[in-house]
């Protein structure tokens, strides 16, 4: 069986992402594992010295019992799904949400993880990386991003942008494997900008060796790619769009907006980021 890691803050985005969740972990007859992070504040010792221990008792304290509160309106909001059937289990770890979320993926031999995203919350540090790397290319399961503005629809079409390298099929496999479970078509993109060298023998190779496969290929001419892809996501009704992490600048692009900006976020469909060598 299948397991789907979802690390929540028990936040409305959580709550809106967890309906995502039971609806993929019913239809992946997959069980899930809900990760409640959180971190300690750092006190001077020396400074609280007799309530150091009581402050920290404390915190781990009102953590548990919001644990405690909010786990109950989870298996409710799975009842109300029709969704009570699918085995649910839940950790509260102490830590950074990516060290608990890597470790979580080792201890609990995860598959998936699913998690919500605002577009600006300290939680976008995971997925677009911080001042000292790509967080997200250090985990290997594929990650389902969902975005505030994402309401749940059932999956049938999903996006999948390529630029045709060798390294894009071993993602491209395993996303078929998904959309077939799913009886979904995967819609691939490919903008071919002013500076692209990707040979048409080799277009030609991949539409003959995925012949079989639920799968068609859209070549479009542009230089401004972020455009084309949101383009491409409303015309074509794309309802998961499939990132790759070595395309990390433009993932970044798409959940974080310039700080010129005031807009709502650019994206509101689910994106899922699939590692890639």
């Amino acid at each position: 069986m299948k397991r789907i890691l979802f690390p929540t803050d028990f936040s409305e985005i959580a709550t809106n992402a967890f309906i995502h969740v039971l609806q993929f972990a019913k239809v992946m007859q997959a069980e899930i594992i809900v990760l409640h992070s959180y971190e300690l504040l750092e006190f001077d010792e020396h400074f609280f010295h007799e309530n150091y221990s009581m402050i920290y008792d404390a915190v781990e304290l009102s953590q548990f019992d919001m644990f405690k509160e909010e786990v109950p309106k989870m298996h409710k909001m799975a009842e109300d799904l029709n969704a009570d059937q699918i085995k649910m289990t839940h950790r509260l770890m102490e830590g950074t949400l990516v060290d608990n979320v890597k470790k979580a993926i080792v201890e609990d031999k995860i598959d998936f993880v699913i998690m919500g995203t605002s577009g600006i919350t300290s939680w976008d540090a995971f997925f677009v990386g911080s001042n000292s790397g790509s967080v997200l290319i250090g985990i290997e399961v594929p990650m389902l991003c969902v975005p505030l503005a994402a309401k749940y629809r059932p999956i049938k079409n999903i996006g999948f942008t390529t630029r045709y390298r060798s390294k894009d099929k071993k993602p491209l496999s395993s996303v078929l494997e998904i959309a077939k479970k799913l009886n979904a078509k995967v819609k691939c993109l490919y903008v071919k900008s002013s500076t692209s060298d990707v040979s048409s023998e080799t277009i030609d190779y991949w539409g003959k060796e995925y012949s079989s496969e639920p799968v068609s290929f859209d070549i479009v001419n542009s230089d401004d790619i972020k455009k084309t892809v949101l383009d491409f996501v409303s015309v074509s009704n794309i309802d998961v769009l499939t990132m790759l992490t070595y395309k990390r600048g433009f993932f970044e692009g798409l959940f974080v907006p310039s700080y010129g900006e005031k807009s709502q976020d650019d994206i509101d469909i689910p994106v899922l980021a699939i590692h890639s060598d």
